[in-house]
């Protein structure tokens, strides 16, 4: 293809710094915007932040915030191509902090289209990071109902230990995997903010002669993702507290599943987004199709670590957690031939062997933790 300079918002991030080290050793021209919040980066970004420091003298850097106009226009200048990653990413922390989701995730996609509809500019393609929280729970097959979409679970069931999902007089659910063509129910603030992003790129980048994509990730994981921040990333949040020697308390009953793809994977896929036309104006999940409970992540984290921490199974629970979902894969391998290459076991493997290279980091989960105690949402 013939663009060539892609702007990634979010570039110093997990995803976006793994996507630029692999652009441009495919030729593109990378410019960042990124901000480098202190929870993903920590303090002193500029000096300690590996992910920052990793790409500074291969990109053009440009220390600013989406929700700037001013450095919006800054960053589109001569730009091809758009990926546009930057966003406030906790589904616990967005119950709470609910104006700054929403002026990161919505707000700041709103700029970049005023921009791009109200001046002179070369974008052609729009890449948005979604993700598989604007699904709300996944989908199930029922006995009765066929295909169903289970609405979000009720504290008083919760209470009692009953964590699974109900739907209507149903006698018997089977979770399947939640197709692109699935009921858009997201169950938290986080969630709603990536179906307006969706929505928005979707709706307005057909009439400026721009083609979009969306890519709803699913829980990414890898060497590099951040382990300071324990608002996101169970992986790392674990890991964090293994390495502390600390207790693993797993909420609910440890049955609760998600799909974790490795960062390889996602960015071989959204390079795909990037460089096939085939992509244009569609939605993807980006995936593995495997559903991987929270107990079997926490025993394998245990076993490659080699370090023996208790797990204790608390029945404790966040409103506005889902109980299950995995993705159908089907779209994206038949019109983009996307296959994911590493599967749990070996993508566990190489990230802990990544972090056993780090430094131990403060367990602050605890903090967190407090914090939804306060605002009512963890019980």
């Amino acid at each position: 293809m013939n663009r060539k300079n892609i702007l990634i918002t979010g570039g110093a991030g997990f995803i976006g710094s793994n996507l630029t080290h692999k652009l441009i050793g495919k030729g593109y021209n990378v410019t960042v915007l990124d901000n480098l919040s202190t929870q993903i980066h920590g303090d002193n970004a500029l000096l300690t932040s590996p992910l920052y420091l990793s790409i500074k003298d291969k990109v053009s850097f440009i220390k600013g915030t989406v929700t700037s106009k001013e450095d919006w226009q800054t960053a589109i200048k001569g730009q091809d191509i758009i990926v546009h990653f930057a966003a406030e990413t906790g589904t616990g922390q967005s119950m709470y902090e609910i104006q700054k989701y929403v002026d990161v995730n919505i707000n700041g996609t709103a700029i970049m289209l005023d921009i791009l509809a109200n001046s002179t500019h070369n974008v052609k393609k729009i890449i948005l990071a979604s993700s598989r929280s604007i699904y709300g729970e996944g989908k199930y097959l029922s006995k009765e109902f066929g295909p169903v979409y289970p609405k979000h679970r009720i504290s008083n069931d919760m209470d009692m230990g009953d964590f699974e999902v109900k739907f209507q007089d149903s006698s018997f659910l089977k979770l399947v995997g939640t197709d692109e063509e699935s009921k858009i129910h997201p169950s938290s603030v986080y969630g709603i903010t990536k179906q307006n992003q969706e929505q928005m790129i979707m709706t307005v980048c057909p009439t400026l002669g721009i083609s979009p994509v969306a890519l709803r990730y699913q829980n990414v994981y890898g060497p590099g993702q951040s382990l300071k921040n324990p608002y996101t990333g169970i992986l790392s949040i674990f890991s964090t507290q293994i390495k502390n020697g600390n207790t693993l308390n797993i909420f609910e009953d440890g049955k609760e599943t998600r799909d974790f793809v490795f960062i390889d994977d996602v960015v071989d896929a959204t390079i795909l987004g990037i460089e096939r036309a085939e992509a244009d104006n569609k939605v993807y999940n980006v995936g593995t199709g495997v559903p991987i409970d929270v107990l079997t992540v926490a025993k394998s984290l245990i076993l490659n670590y080699n370090i023996s921490v208790p797990i204790v199974i608390t029945g404790n629970y966040r409103l506005g957690d889902i109980r299950h979902n995995y993705a159908d894969i089907t779209k994206i391998k038949i019109e983009l031939g996307f296959q994911p290459k590493v599967n749990f076991n070996t993508g566990i493997k190489y990230f802990t062997e990544w972090v056993n290279t780090q430094d131990i980091e403060e367990d602050n989960y605890t903090y967190s933790i407090n914090e939804m105690k306060e605002k009512g949402l963890f019980k």
